[in-house]
């Protein structure tokens, strides 16, 4: 007799949040991800999601954007001031770059459209969930990323500005770890969509520019500015210099 595996799969553990209001979609993926393991709580409306959300805290929300009492673009805001940051993957018919652009800086981390495919659906959470959960390297722990005053924990999720702490979405964390890792670098903007998303967005880089936007707010609330813009190009994390040489600000 074959031994079994004792591998853990993504699935395990893992509680997912489905947001339709159509009852056909809702079974479908209900269905789906109840067979590939994951166990999986529904809601109809953004009340009820809202209240789900907070006593369930799922590990991820498909969340349809057409909803009867609220649109899911602004349900993720909602769930984002009230300090929620549970990973959410966009379900819509809207597919436009402006809506993506819109769904993501709302606070979103991916986005698919109607009418998908399950197996898609099923990919694009392995995914999400494997970023967001970042599990510690199999050598050891990873020593946190450092500069200036600003500390980030790979493997505890923690980030720091002077001893204070910082509540990040799993967006602004893998953006803040992406220019952490490079500190004094300037960062294309097309580089930071494929390292932070995964998106090339036909060339529309204001997702980065909207993130960067909120990630400030929460870095450089008090002096000194770290996250600098380097016009043209991209964006650097350093400490403040010449910026007339550097044509940053």
């Amino acid at each position: 007799m074959a031994q079994r595996s004792l591998t853990r799969t993504p699935a395990a553990g893992r509680t997912v949040l489905v947001v339709e209001d159509d009852a056909s979609i809702r079974t479908l993926l209900t269905s789906a991800l109840s067979a590939a393991g994951y166990a999986v709580v529904s809601a109809v409306g953004g009340q009820e999601a809202m209240a789900e959300a907070a006593s369930r805290r799922p590990d991820l929300i498909v969340l349809d954007v057409m909803l009867p009492d609220t649109d899911g673009f602004q349900l993720t805001r909602d769930l984002r001031a009230r300090g929620v940051y549970t990973p959410v993957l966009f379900l819509t018919a809207r597919d436009g770059v402006e809506d993506r652009i819109i769904g993501l800086s709302s606070g979103g981390d991916d986005y698919v459209t109607k009418p998908f495919h399950v197996q898609e659906v099923l990919l694009r959470i392995r995914a999400i969930l494997r970023r967001s959960s970042a599990p510690a390297s199999t050598k050891g722990v990873r020593p946190p990323l450092r500069y200036a005053d600003l500390t980030l924990d790979e493997d505890t999720r923690d980030v720091r500005r002077a001893d204070r702490p910082l509540k990040l979405s799993p967006t602004e964390f893998r953006l803040l770890a992406c220019l952490l890792a490079r500190p004094e670098r300037v960062l294309e903007k097309a580089e930071i969509l494929q390292q932070v998303w995964r998106y090339d967005f036909s060339g529309d880089t204001r997702i980065v520019d909207t993130y960067v936007k909120n990630l400030r707010r929460k870095i450089d609330r008090d002096p000194p500015q770290l996250i600098h813009t380097v016009r043209g190009v991209g964006y650097c994390l350093r400490l403040p210099r010449d910026e007339t040489r550097t044509g940053a600000r």
